[in-house]
């Protein structure tokens, strides 16, 4: 464990290095390497590689059992079942639990289940095993993945309520004291997180309910041994001169940085617009995204409807569970909506909440399904045990019926989907022809090959940061961006290279020794996830520190404010480095017939700029579709001509 925390990876941000256990939530690979170690011990044969496969879905199965055992808890056997079957085939889960998605959400979603189950046995019983059991389970998914905060902010919210709604008791007083205590030290030993529990914005809610707890214990105490009268004058003399010195103390610590502000991602959340304007290195990333409608019910379907059908269930029979969940929820379906990637968040409460609406509502039509027997008197009132109202048993069937096709087109829309959309490796692409055959596209991993096997041991690839991951572990070469993303300053220097023309980013290259650079088109193939789609953020990103304040984002526009590649495009456009790379040759190249040579067949434009030679680099590979296009950087002499 402490190789892998002192690890200094000298390949990755050249010429910076990283320091690995620093910038990195270590509980994946722990994890990975405890299951090895743990089948080693019992002398059974697998190969590392194998158990970084099959972790996520593993722990899929774990999760199944945790949503059974939360949604029993919640409310019955019968809810917690139909919860179990739901999580095991709801897209929005499987997205991050497929063989080979090697991923802190593989478990990170299993933790964070399992701290909310044992939250809510905690706060049932007071039990303080359970309490502990709390705060081991919160310190697992602290050292999993950064969404802890949302597991540290709820839970106070849901202790919180609780005192609002009368409801808090010794039971959740001494699970919360035990978690929180227990939990933020045990919390305080990953490297990566250190002191942020306790000098983060992000932190202060469930610190300040940690205090707002033994306020009330103490309230509570003295309110049974004191007169009303004198408790009253105490309580508020006490209640005005606590919050005074809370608010002063807080005020006073944040002016003089002892409590760091919140982050721009926790920003994000709560102002979509936040990031696009402030942090653009954020908003670049496709997964911090709105969540459009159409996503919901692709990776939802049914429990997008039987959602709100739960809900009202847990609303009819208010307990402490049903509160817990009820916030989770409202928070969780907030969250999804401003940030697609917390659809993961999301999905497993969708599964309890249909849970629970489909079970109870089964349970309760099901009972009204019965045989055509005569009427028997009833002997107090004299009346028939007549239905409460006309054709009830055929209500209650069709009733039924209709929740059974429900649930049986659901069932065929996550195979489809699955099969579809996640089933695939994220680098070999696939899509349907003409003749409905499917056409696959191997491009990344040819490229990828190419370089290990052509170019030397020692040489530096440039590229944007989202093929950084892929290029260490595919190619093994030393990069200089990948997609950790931690220093918004050297990704930058990279957007500025792309962005600039051939003479400026020659330089930039240089100062970063880079060797080859490699973009992504999908000009010729229709591949939408290119790099001239994305050339805008490395633009954004390129122009947001000093060293790029010459690059202006209205520069790279055309004259009527629109974002073209063809002839009306902007001359800063046309040479940017980024547009020669993509387009060199390709205004010889007919990718559509009937349309002339030099079709973007992504932007459905004719290229503007199709007559040029690259001054500084020089082409060295390109795939067999064109996706992946490598350059050499050339050596140029070091005294110019006469």
């Amino acid at each position: 464990y402490y190789e892998f925390h002192n690890w200094f990876d000298d390949r990755a941000w050249y010429p910076l290095g990283r320091i690995i256990g620093g910038t990195i939530y270590p509980g994946l690979m722990v994890t990975a390497a405890a299951v090895y170690n743990v089948f080693n011990f019992f002398n059974v044969t697998i190969n590392i590689r194998n158990v970084c496969v099959f972790l996520a879905p593993m722990f899929s199965s774990f999760t199944v059992i945790v949503v059974y055992l939360l949604t029993k808890e919640v409310k019955s056997v019968g809810a917690g079942l139909v919860a179990a079957s739901m999580i095991a085939i709801v897209p929005g889960y499987i997205s991050r639990s497929v063989a080979g998605s090697y991923d802190n959400e593989g478990i990170a979603i299993f933790c964070m289940l399992l701290t909310y189950y044992t939250w809510i046995k905690a706060s049932k019983t007071g039990s303080i095993c359970w309490s502990l059991s709390c705060a081991l389970a919160y310190f697992y998914m602290v050292s999993s993945w950064g969404g802890y905060v949302f597991l540290i902010n709820l839970i106070p919210l849901h202790v919180l309520t609780l005192m609002i709604t009368g409801r808090f008791s010794h039971r959740t007083y001494v699970a919360y004291c035990i978690m929180y205590s227990v939990g933020t030290i045990l919390s305080m030993q990953i490297p990566f997180v250190g002191f942020a529990p306790v000098e983060t914005s992000e932190h202060m809610a469930a610190l300040g309910v940690f205090g707002l707890c033994q306020i009330y214990a103490f309230v509570t105490y003295l309110q049974a041994n004191m007169s009303t009268t004198n408790f009253n004058v105490l309580f508020r003399t006490v209640v005005t001169i606590a919050l005074a010195a809370a608010g002063l103390t807080f005020g006073v610590a944040t002016f003089l940085g002892k409590i760091a502000p919140w982050t721009g991602r926790f920003y994000s959340l709560l102002d979509p617009s936040y990031a696009k304007n402030n942090i653009p290195i954020i908003a670049s990333v496709s997964e911090h995204q709105p969540t459009t409608w159409a996503s919901f019910y692709f990776d939802l379907q049914l429990l997008v409807f039987m959602f709100p059908v739960g809900l009202y269930y847990c609303f009819r029979e208010l307990t402490d569970a049903n509160i817990f969940v009820i916030l989770y929820s409202i928070t969780s379906i907030y969250f999804a909506g401003v940030m697609v990637r917390l659809m993961l968040v999301l999905a497993p409460i969708m599964c309890i909440m249909s849970g629970i609406g489909i079970s109870t509502t089964l349970a309760i039509y099901m009972k009204n399904i019965e045989s055509e027997t005569p009427a028997v008197p009833n002997s107090k009132s004299g009346k028939k045990k007549a239905s409460d109202y006309p054709i009830k048993s055929e209500i209650a069937t069709v009733i039924v019926t209709v929740v059974s096709i429900f649930l049986t087109t659901f069932v065929f829309h996550c195979t489809w989907v699955t099969s579809e959309a996640y089933s695939s490796p994220s680098i070999v692409l696939a899509a349907r022809g003409h003749d409905g055959n499917r056409i696959i596209f191997d491009d990344f991993r040819e490229a990828y090959n190419w370089l290990k096997f052509n170019t030397p041991e020692n040489a530096k690839v440039m590229s944007w940061w989202d093929y950084g991951y892929q290029l260490t572990a595919m190619a093994n070469r030393t990069i200089i961006v990948d997609n950790n993303t931690w220093n918004n300053t050297h990704i930058s220097r990279v957007g500025q290279a792309m962005a600039s023309p051939e003479d400026h980013s020659y330089t930039i290259m240089k100062e970063l020794d880079v060797d080859y650079v490699l973009v992504i088109f999908g000009g010729m193939s229709g591949y939408s996830s290119d790099d001239i789609n994305k050339f805008l953020w490395m633009i954004r990103i390129g122009g947001s520190t000093p060293e790029g304040e010459h690059i202006k984002e209205s520069d790279y526009y055309s004259s009527t404010g629109e974002y073209k590649v063809d002839k009306d495009a902007s001359k800063a456009m046309h040479n940017s480095l980024m547009y020669k790379m993509c387009y060199y040759r390709f205004g010889e190249i007919m990718t559509e017939q009937g349309k002339p040579t030099g079709y973007d067949r992504v932007r459905n434009q004719e290229i503007g700029n199709k007559d040029f030679e690259l001054d500084v680099v020089e082409e060295a590979f390109t795939s067999e579709h064109w996706i992946v296009r490598i350059y050499k950087v050339k050596d140029l002499s070091n005294r110019g001509t006469v």
